[in-house]
């Protein structure tokens, strides 16, 4: 399945819920299965408007780089986790993965995240990126890993 000469891509939205890291697990045995790699992409936007939290907009880089990175070997162990390209990308997280996704073989996501109230104003990234998204979406649900 190698895409003009390069291994397929999987890439896998990861916002640190158990759901998205499910998601991750299924993304790294479906691209042993095709022979292609993964990416892990977490995006992180600042909520504005009336419902947003009072809260400090300026996000410490590299702490969360550390994070995910500490994420990633938790859920995979070390060696899974060193196998998977992370992303960490500003921006609403559907916008994100979609463009990500561009050329894909799949695009990863939980079916469920860490969006609480935004969710049920705007729709799940899960719904979003299923609609959107330029690849096959797999959506991942609790237990299925």
């Amino acid at each position: 399945m190698e895409q003009n000469g390069t291994a397929p891509r999987v890439v896998v939205g990861v916002d640190g819920s158990s759901s998205s890291f499910e998601a991750l697990r299924w993304a790294v045995r479906y691209a042993a299965l095709i022979g292609g790699s993964v990416e892990a992409v977490t995006a992180w936007e600042v909520p504005y408007g009336w419902f947003a939290p009072p809260m400090d907009t300026d996000l410490d880089v590299e702490s969360a780089k550390d994070r995910q990175a500490q994420e990633l070997r938790e859920v995979l162990g070390d060696e899974g986790a060193a196998s998977v390209r992370a992303h960490l990308t500003r921006g609403n997280p559907t916008d994100v993965l979609v463009e990500a996704a561009e050329g894909a073989e799949a695009l990863v996501v939980g079916s469920r995240g860490h969006s609480g109230f935004t969710r049920a104003l705007l729709g799940s990234v899960s719904q979003q990126v299923s609609h959107h998204a330029p690849c096959p979406v797999v959506i991942v649900r609790s237990g299925a890993s």
